[in-house]
């Protein structure tokens, strides 16, 4: 089993990679943001909470999102590996998701950073808003997550530099080179 962190900021193209890395090697997809968006869309009480959070540009709690990934990968025991999507999104989370996979015989192997700059990736989410109307796209709301990414979030790739577990890959250009660069990272 290898298990893969994809990291970017929002617009990054991290779900269009995702869909073309599990369609290539197998992975279970644990996208923070799908079942964010599963638990808001069917109002459960997670999906409440989840959105109180949401509507003020805010993180989700980290043991929230924490418990929410242990049920996930529980729900697949007979997986080939996991891709995490959104996830970490701060040291702590870091440092819980790589205690979590100790914890299960297992590691974070890959954390793949998709190098997109801030002004690539305005304009990616302005294209996604006109094209799909996700909730979590209106201008407000991007540019929270835009400012919390990189203030934020931006910090977790050193925990994993240290690790030895990081690979940058240029997020801008054709989708099919970003993700053979992304393959090529994952067959070595």
């Amino acid at each position: 089993m290898k298990n893969l962190v994809l990291f970017g900021p929002p617009g990054a193209g991290k779900g269009t990679q995702s869909e073309k890395l599990i369609a290539r090697y197998g992975f279970v997809h644990i996208s923070t943001g799908d079942i964010f968006r599963y638990h808001i869309k069917n109002k459960t009480e997670l999906g409440d909470r989840v959105q109180a959070y949401l509507d003020n540009g805010l993180l989700v709690p980290d043991q929230v999102t924490i418990d929410m990934l242990q049920e996930e990968v529980a729900k697949n025991p007979e997986a080939k590996g996991f891709l995490f999507d959104g996830f970490p999104r701060t040291v702590p989370q870091a440092e819980a998701l790589d205690a979590f996979m100790e914890g299960i015989h297992s590691a974070i192997h890959y954390v793949i950073a998709l190098n997109v700059t801030e002004e690539e990736v305005r304009t990616r989410i302005e294209k996604r808003r006109e094209i799909s109307h996700r909730i979590d796209d209106e201008a407000e709301k991007v540019d929270k997550r835009i400012s919390e990414y990189f203030s934020k979030t931006v910090h977790v790739l050193p925990h994993y530099e240290a690790q030895g577990r990081l690979q940058r890959v240029q997020g801008i250009g054709e989708i099919e080179t970003i993700f053979q660069d992304i393959c090529s990272i994952l067959d070595a």
